[in-house]
């Protein structure tokens, strides 16, 4: 498992967000406090950046842990950013290491994270890359689940697929053959989406200024909203959408085949 967040508001320094809340993503890499499965996330991080103007992000991504990285502390300090998404990793047993395999993934102008595992990897893989064309599968970044993960979801979104049917029927595809843990999580710069399926999420709305969706609260101050256990989030500074999801529903609504 990891940890992960996504954040969209006033523009800020990826520092403000990541390195300084007392219990952040840096405090959650070798001491989460609600993570339910692993103890420590220090298999890689990195995170993705917006900036106005450009509708593709930028990434930093390293195979260390992120309290390894000596050139974070500056990096972080002096960018500026309204949309960033990041991650810790916590490595599944059979996946590939290096760079490469931490999140963000990206394409089409999307960052995704995934929060979980696909259980028996790399065997329960095969029927899962079946859903997939070739061309898609040559497109993998690495040796991953959640790269396997990200295929399936980017599919359906350059099909024209809303971004929350999208997670929804993902996850339905992918729980039909394994029983895997799939906190999801995407940003396009613009909106958040994520689903809960196995591991705790939280968001933090300040209305019409911001909004933070996280695995877990980065301090102790007030805000902080759990999303419930099987749902789909939708989230802008201007308003958060939670709604149940439902597997068997997500696969009969399912419009890409």
């Amino acid at each position: 498992m990891c940890r992960h967040l996504a954040y969209l508001g006033p523009t800020t320094s990826p520092a403000e967000i990541l390195l300084r809340p007392a219990y952040g993503l840096y405090h959650q890499s070798w001491s989460p406090r609600l993570q339910r499965y692993g103890t420590v996330n220090a298999d890689g991080f990195g995170f993705g950046w917006f900036t106005a103007g450009d509708p593709e992000p930028a990434r930093y991504r390293r195979a260390v842990p992120i309290w390894a990285d000596e050139n974070l502390p500056d990096l972080a300090r002096v960018l500026r950013t309204h949309a960033l998404l990041a991650a810790v990793r916590s490595a599944t047993a059979g996946t590939a290491a290096g760079a490469a395999a931490a999140a963000p993934y990206t394409g089409d102008g999307w960052l995704f994270s995934h929060n979980g595992a696909l259980p028996g990897w790399p065997g329960t893989a095969g029927k899962i890359a079946e859903l997939l064309d070739p061309a898609d599968l040559l497109e993998l970044e690495t040796r991953v689940d959640s790269a396997l993960v990200w295929a399936l979801l980017r599919r359906r979104l350059r099909a024209g697929q809303e971004v929350g049917d999208a997670l929804a029927a993902t996850v339905a595809e992918i729980v039909q053959h394994t029983d895997a843990r799939l906190n999801l999580l995407v940003t396009d710069g613009r909106q958040i989406a994520a689903t809960t399926w196995g591991d705790t999420l939280f968001h933090r709305l300040e209305l019409g200024r911001s909004v933070l969706v996280a695995s877990e609260p980065g301090d102790d101050g007030p805000g902080w909203t759990p999303v419930p256990e099987r749902s789909v989030l939708l989230a802008t500074p201007e308003a958060v959408v939670v709604r149940p999801l439902d597997p068997t529903a997500a696969l009969r609504e399912d419009r890409v085949r």
